[in-house]
């Protein structure tokens, strides 16, 4: 029988951890044992958190089965999966604010961050449209496209008329890889050159494109082709 977190020394508990040394650091284990709060018959929540890194391999894919099923076992019924997808959509929207404070031009990790939470769990590829105003806030966030496993059809024409409507200075472009290969594909390439030409006929600049493979992301201007 596992022995129950009040019988631990208080400075060794998740909780009181977190309040004296900070979030930083805690451990995997110890973060998602203080987002559980209580375990199972058999064990405490120390012990449950680990058993299902252990399980899922790391707090992404665990994010990513909730996001997925409502009902996971080993303590993960309805309830807390339903709390898991809400704490990415949480997340998902405190970087949708960062990034409407500040000038994205030169933050593309930020950018990389928010479309990884923004693609999670879609099993299809979809493409997406981020506006900017003259100073790189964020404006705006549009799905144009929703294709199949392994193609979305993209006019260029629907993102003009998407920045138009927004009014936007500059457009940054998404995409997600399905497969899980971020490398971007002829088709890609060529996508990236028309939009380009496109958008610059209304003098609006694409700063970038990115292609997003669950935790994998390819940003065309870090790699020179923009």
């Amino acid at each position: 029988m596992s022995m129950t977190l009040t019988a631990w020394p208080k400075d060794q508990r998740p909780r009181e951890r977190l309040i004296q040394h900070g979030p930083a650091a805690l451990s995997d284990a110890e973060l998602l044992a203080i987002f559980l709060r209580v375990g199972i018959p058999g064990k405490n929540v120390m012990d449950l958190s680990h058993g299902l890194l252990q399980r899922f391999g790391t707090l992404d894919e665990l994010f990513d089965a909730a996001h997925k099923n409502s009902d996971l076992g080993d303590g993960l019924g309805p309830a807390k999966c339903s709390q898991l997808r809400a704490a990415l959509e949480l997340s998902r929207r405190v970087i949708h604010e960062q990034l409407k404070k500040r000038s994205v031009m030169n933050s593309s990790r930020a950018v990389g961050d928010y479309l990884k939470l923004m693609f999670k769990g879609k099993e299809r590829e979809s493409f997406v449209a981020l506006f900017l105003n003259v100073r790189g806030h964020l404006i705006g966030t549009e799905e144009l496209f929703r294709g199949t496993l392994n193609h979305s059809a993209v006019y260029p024409r629907e993102v003009v008329k998407a920045a138009l409507r927004h009014n936007a200075a500059s457009v940054i472009v998404a995409h997600n890889h399905p497969s899980g290969d971020p490398e971007p594909s002829k088709a890609d390439l060529e996508l990236t050159k028309a939009l380009d030409e496109a958008l610059g006929m209304i003098n609006v600049d694409l700063l970038d494109h990115f292609v997003v493979a669950e935790t994998l992301v390819y940003s065309f201007a870090d790699h020179g082709r923009l």
